[in-house]
Parts: structure tokens; C-alpha cells; sequence
């Protein structure tokens, strides 16, 4: 299985521990360089190519920009080394107007000041799911804080729209999102699993923007129906 962190965020965030995982830093965050292109769909698309050449075929998971990193990837390479997907909290798009990457409140109100400002931030880290406990929520805020003011606004920096290859996904998916996620709208989980046949829609009630870490148990369920 193969983990797909979020904007200004690193592997380190995933723990699901009943699962052979591999949890990737994406460019620019964590352990991986910085490369210096992060508008071109095609380079993030060979980035997850090239671990996926790596462990084989698996099931390929992406929390919030992650989704996008997957539909970068579905562009350029389809589903031939994927086996089942799953879209946690996740855009598919981004862009003014893009529905696939709907953005809430908090997210909002975060930029452009948590670019360049580590306070902001913090608070941002803070607000995206505010149920978790305080350790979880320095340990985001440190990966987050580590990410470079460059690479923070390079990743939106991009205008990308996915409707197509989200219609042409032949792999079982499972999309999920909480109902009181204010990061990524749930309207963008919607319209993905509304595109892509077949997907399963799992909304989580008062959960926010990390399921994963707010409901983990629900969500290695979940995971266990699906994975491949």
C-alpha cells in the first residue's frame, strides 16, 4: 500500500500499523529534494511512477493534495501498476473554479499567510482537525513548518483540471471525508466519486480533515474492504 501525504506534510503522518505500507515524502517535503518544477502534472505523475516501479502493483492511497498527486498519475500513467484507490479529505483539482478541489473555510483563511508565515501555519495545523490532541497536532505543525515558504506556494501554484481521467478510473475506489471537514469541501469528494464508476462514497459524521488519525479505526476498516 502505498501512502500519499498531504500539502506541507510528510509520510511520517500516516500510522496505520496493521498494513505493509510505504509512505512517501513528497518533492520539496520531508527527506525528498527539492527538484525545483512542482507545476508540471507530468513530474509529479513519474514521482509516483517511479515508486510504484519500485514496490509493484498496490493500492495507492492520497490525503488531500496527495488526491491530486494520484490524478497527476492517472493522467500520464492510468491504473496499470494501481490496484485499488482511495481519496482521503482529497482534491483531484486545482484551480479557480475547479470543484474537484473545493476548498473550505479554513483553508481559506489560511492563505496566502501560512506560505510564508510559520504562525499562520501553526494555526492552520491546528484548525484542520481540532479534535486531535495536542502532540499530534505539534508533530503536524513541525512537518508542516519544515516545508519551505518555495515549495509551500509552488503546490498551488498549478491549474488543473481532472474530470476525464477520473471517468476513465477501471480500479475499485473508495473516497473519503468527513462532514465537517473546512479544509478540502466535502462537495470535492462528492464530485469525484460521482465521476469515477463504481467509487464508493464514505462520508465520516463529525470528522474533520484527517479520518485517518480522528477515526482510525473506521478508516483501517475501510481500508481492509478495499486494498488489494
Amino acid at each position: 500500500m502505498v501512502l500519499i501525504h498531504g500539502w506541507a506534510q510528510t509520510g511520517a503522518v500516516w500510522d496505520l500499523p496493521d498494513f505493509h505500507t510505504y509512505a512517501v515524502d513528497l518533492r520539496g517535503h520531508g527527506e525528498s529534494d527539492d527538484f525545483g518544477d512542482y507545476r508540471d502534472s507530468s513530474r509529479w505523475a513519474a514521482d509516483l511512477k517511479a515508486v510504484l516501479d519500485h514496490t509493484g502493483p498496490a493500492t495507492v492511497v492520497g490525503w488531500s493534495y496527495g488526491g491530486l498527486v494520484i490524478a497527476d498519475h492517472l493522467r500520464f500513467h492510468g491504473t496499470a501498476q494501481i490496484t485499488a484507490l482511495v481519496f482521503v479529505s482529497a482534491i483531484t483539482e486545482i484551480g479557480r473554479g475547479r470543484p474537484g478541489g473545493e476548498t473550505g473555510p479554513v483553508m481559506r483563511n489560511a492563505l496566502p499567510g501560512a506560505i510564508t508565515d510559520d504562525a499562520v501555519m501553526a494555526a492552520f495545523c491546528a484548525a484542520m482537525a481540532p479534535v486531535l490532541p495536542a502532540e499530534t497536532v505539534a508533530t503536524l505543525t513541525a512537518s508542516a513548518t519544515s516545508v519551505s515558504h518555495k515549495v509551500r506556494g509552488e503546490l498551488f501554484r498549478r491549474d488543473v483540471g481532472s474530470a476525464d481521467v477520473l471517468k476513465a478510473v477501471d480500479v475499485p475506489t473508495l473516497v473519503v471525508h468527513g462532514t465537517q471537514d473546512e479544509v478540502v469541501a466535502p462537495a470535492a469528494a462528492e464530485y469525484s466519486a460521482a465521476l469515477i464508476p463504481g467509487a464508493e462514497l464514505s462520508l465520516y459524521p463529525d470528522t474533520a480533515h484527517a479520518p485517518f488519525l480522528e477515526r482510525p479505526e473506521r478508516f483501517a476498516a475501510d481500508l481492509l474492504r478495499v486494498a488489494r
